[in-house]
C-alpha cells in the first residue's frame, strides 16, 4: 500500500471536542469522485480517500486535491479491506470517528450535518444512514436485499434498524480497534455492525437522501451471485454465534448484574413495556419448546423463536428450562401416557418409579412423540393462559403509595 501525505489539513474544525474525518472508499468510481471531493470540503472536514485498486482515472483526479490523504491499493481488495485501512489510517491521525461515504453518486455531502448532529447528542454510537428504499428508481435487487439484511441483523442482535445495508455511516473507529474482523469484502459491513452490536456500541440512524441513476448510468461493483452468498454465509455464521454465545452470555451478565435470579424474573415478568398477552405468549412458547421432542437444542430453537417472533427472551429462556434433568423422567412418562390417546391398543407398559430416560421408549417411539407433542402444546397453552389470568389480577390490585 502507498500512502500519500499530500498536504497538512489545516481547516481541521474541532466539533466541539469530537475529532471526526471522512473516508471515501473508491474502486473505478472517477465519474462521480471529482464532484464528491468538492462538495465534501466545502464542510472542513479533513477527507481520506482509500483507492483499492482502480484503473481508470481515479488517480489522476485525486490529484486534483492536494488538501486530502490518499491511500491506494495496487489491486482490488474489496470495499472491507479499504475501509478497515481507513479506519486504521484514521486513528493514526488522531481521529475518534470516521464517516464513511461511497464514491458512486448515491450519496449527498450535504447530509453530513445529521450524521454530526447525532454524534453530539449520542457519543460513542455508530451511526447508520437509513435511506429511503421506497423510491421508484430502488432496483428491485436493492430492495430484496434491504429486506434480507435488516431481518437478519435484528435476529443476530435484537436491534431493529431501518437500514443495514447503506454505506454511508458513522464508525466510533476507536471503539472498533479492539474487534478482529474476517471479511473483506462487501459482507464487512454486515459483520461490522453486528459485532459493533455484540460490543456494546449503540447503534443509531439518521435519515439521508440518496441517488439511483438510470441503469445505464449506473456503476455497481456488486456481484449478485458470489456476494449474496458471501453475505448468506455471514450471516448463517453470525445467527449460530448469536445463539451459542451472545444471547446466553447476555442473560448471564444480566444476572450477574442483578445478583439473585428472582430480580430478573419479576423484571422481564412485569415490565411496564410489554403487553400481557406478549408475556404470557413468551411462557406459553418457552413451556412448549421445553417439553418437545427436539432435545439438545431445545434452548436454541426457544432463543431463534423468541426472536424471530419478538417474545420476551428472558421469559422464554426461563421457563424453556422446565427439561432440567429432575424434570425429564417426569415429561418422558406424561408424554409416553399421553401418546397412549393417539394410539390406542397395549403399549409396552413404563413406570414413574423406575429411572425413565428417552432409550426406554425407543421401541414405542411413535407414542412418545406423539404424546410429547400434545403435551407441548397443551402444557403451553394453559401455561399461557394461566399467566395471563394472574397479571389481569395482579395489574388490578391498586397501588400504595408510600
Amino acid at each position: 500500500m502507498a500512502t500519500h501525505d499530500t498536504k497538512s489539513l489545516t481547516r481541521y474544525t474541532s466539533l466541539d471536542g469530537f475529532k471526526v474525518c471522512i473516508l471515501v472508499p473508491t474502486f473505478n468510481n472517477a465519474k462521480f469522485l471529482g464532484r464528491l471531493l468538492d462538495d465534501l470540503l466545502r464542510y472542513r472536514i479533513p477527507v481520506i480517500v482509500i483507492d483499492d485498486g482502480s484503473t481508470d482515472e481515479t488517480v489522476f483526479i485525486l490529484k486534483r486535491f492536494p488538501d486530502i490523504w490518499f491511500l491506494s491499493f495496487s489491486s482490488n481488495q474489496g470495499k472491507g479491506a479499504a475501509l478497515q485501512q481507513g479506519f486504521r489510517s484514521a486513528v493514526q491521525k488522531g481521529y475518534d470517528y470516521a464517516i464513511s461515504i461511497d464514491s458512486d453518486g448515491q450519496h449527498y455531502a450535504h447530509d453530513l450535518p445529521a450524521f454530526l448532529e447525532c454524534l453530539v447528542a449520542n457519543p460513542g454510537s455508530l451511526i447508520v444512514g437509513a435511506r429511503n428504499m421506497n423510491q421508484s428508481s430502488v432496483p428491485g435487487k436493492s430492495s430484496f436485499g434491504h429486506r434480507f439484511s435488516n431481518f437478519w441483523f435484528q435476529v443476530e442482535t435484537g436491534i431493529r434498524l431501518p437500514d443495514t445495508q447503506s454505506g454511508y455511516r458513522l464508525y466510533p473507529v476507536r471503539r472498533l480497534e479492539s474487534i478482529r474482523f474476517y471479511t473483506k469484502r462487501f459482507e464487512f459491513e454486515i459483520e461490522v455492525i453486528v459485532r459493533a452490536a455484540w460490543k456494546g456500541i449503540p447503534i443509531r440512524s439518521v435519515p439521508v437522501s440518496v441517488y439511483y441513476p438510470p441503469p445505464k448510468e449506473r456503476i455497481s461493483h456488486f456481484r449478485p451471485i458470489l456476494d449474496f452468498a458471501r453475505i448468506s454465509i455471514l450471516n448463517t455464521f453470525l445467527v449460530f454465534i448469536s445463539l451459542l454465545y451472545i444471547k446466553p452470555r447476555d442473560l448471564l451478565r444480566k444476572l450477574f448484574i442483578k445478583q439473585k435470579w428472582k430480580e430478573v424474573f419479576i423484571d422481564e415478568l412485569f415490565d411496564p413495556g410489554q403487553t400481557m398477552a406478549r408475556k404470557s405468549a413468551s411462557v406459553a412458547f418457552g413451556i412448549f419448546m421445553g417439553i418437545a421432542p427436539v432435545w439438545g437444542f431445545q434452548l436454541i430453537l426457544a432463543i431463534f423463536g423468541a426472536v424471530l417472533m419478538r417474545l420476551n427472551k428472558g421469559l422464554v429462556i426461563l421457563f424453556a428450562n422446565i427439561s432440567i434433568p429432575p424434570m425429564i423422567p417426569l415429561i418422558i412418562y406424561v408424554s409416553y401416557r399421553f401418546g397412549s390417546f393417539w394410539m390406542p391398543g397395549s403399549p409396552p407398559s413404563i413406570s414413574l418409579a423406575k429411572s425413565l430416560s428417552l432409550s426406554m421408549i425407543r421401541y414405542n417411539f411413535k407414542q412418545y412423540l406423539a404424546g410429547s407433542i400434545s403435551l407441548a402444546i397443551v402444557a403451553g397453552a394453559l401455561s399461557g393462559l394461566i399467566c395471563f389470568i394472574l397479571l389481569k389480577i395482579f395489574s388490578k390490585r391498586p397501588r400504595v403509595i408510600v
